[in-house]
């Protein structure tokens, strides 16, 4: 039902007029006229001709209003949980990585393979912006790849330091686990390298919810330790709201 609500706030907020409405919806609609007329959702009308968004939404199966909610833009806290606290985070301290990953997210259901190798560039987005800051004594030198750059920020960290428990280590070498992973499936199972007809590519977009949670979550940890670790100086917090007329 909030998902529904979410959506039909969302079309009406990009499309003015019955009219752009209508033809938005009619890009989701399918019919088969030899199957019994099968379509998969119905278009209501109201008493006027104009099609009833709401409505029309309602009729749909979840999986149509889930793409179409990522088409939007729509939060989908029950499939990526994440999502919501993830894109305000990104919003507010790397506009880079936001832009990006904003495109991955809606990429998820019409191209799984291009969604997977804009979620590795907007990891790697934050962990650059990350090792930019003048206190992290390793820096970069702008060409390196996913697994490298989670290599540097983890003994940037000391996740791996033997006074951690064993607990702490493990999942230290899990980021690096999954920052190696999903660059080897950016690599070899996207078309972002080119690929041959034999090659396996990643079309199920299971997988690539899979994927972007585990990016989310990895940058969520990395960017909240980061903040807690090594907060702002009180004279640039005080800069940023220099502008506030109070």
């Amino acid at each position: 039902m909030k998902l529904v609500k979410s959506v039909h706030d969302a079309i009406w907020a990009e499309y003015k007029t019955y009219r752009e409405v209508s033809l938005y919806i009619d890009k989701w609609h399918e019919v088969d006229e030899w199957n019994n007329y099968w379509e998969n959702f119905q278009i209501i009308q109201k008493e006027s001709g104009d099609i009833d968004l709401l409505r029309t939404l309602h009729s749909m199966n979840g999986s149509d209003l889930l793409k179409m909610a990522i088409d939007m833009g729509v939060d989908t806290p029950d499939f990526i949980p994440s999502i919501p606290t993830f894109k305000n985070e990104l919003k507010s301290d790397f506009k880079t990585a936001y832009d990006t990953f904003t495109k991955a997210f809606k990429q998820i259901e019409s191209d799984p393979s291009l969604a997977i190798g804009l979620a590795n560039s907007a990891l790697e987005s934050i962990v650059k912006e990350i090792l930019k800051d003048d206190r992290i004594k390793s820096k970069t030198k702008g060409t390196e790849t996913l697994y490298k750059l989670t290599s540097i920020i983890v003994k940037e960290f000391n996740f791996l330091n033997n006074s951690h428990p064993i607990e702490i280590r493990t999942i230290g070498s899990s980021l690096l686990s999954i920052s190696q992973s999903i660059e080897k499936l950016r690599s070899e199972k996207t078309d972002f390298h080119g690929k041959t007809e034999e090659d396996y590519l990643i079309t199920d977009s299971v997988y690539t919810y899979f994927v972007v949670n585990a990016v989310t979550t990895v940058g969520l940890f990395l960017q909240s330790y980061f903040k807690t670790k090594l907060p702002k100086p009180a004279k640039e917090v005080e800069e940023e709201h220099d502008d506030l007329p109070f």
